[in-house]
């Protein structure tokens, strides 16, 4: 029996950041993302980011922003974790970094 091929190791991750990090604007951002992610994942994504930023703004409850964006309860607990506990801090950097250049 042949072994599945898995390619989601440190090394594929590696190579999409980079890839990533290789893109010059918004509009090249949206054609990889459009040909990387399906029409779902993309919706998915993106609706994160809403919770992130729903719950950067401190102004409704997690029940409130489910309401608002459609996203489960759960997704909106696991997003406001990330935001408040886990060690990446992924969310915070961006919104943070945002905020900023908006002032700017």
């Amino acid at each position: 029996m042949r072994k599945p091929v898995r390619n989601d190791g440190p090394e594929e991750r590696s190579k999409l950041i980079e890839a990533l990090l290789s893109l010059k604007d918004e509009g090249e951002m949206d054609r990889f993302l459009t040909d990387l992610c399906t029409p779902g994942e993309l919706s998915t994504l993106a609706e994160r980011w809403r919770v992130a930023r729903l719950l950067d703004e401190n102004q409704l409850t997690y029940r409130q922003i489910s309401e608002k964006t459609g996203a489960s309860t759960a997704t909106v607990t696991r997003v406001a974790r990330f935001l408040s506990q886990e060690p990446a801090q992924g969310y915070r950097l961006v919104l943070d970094r945002m905020k900023k250049n908006a002032n700017v």
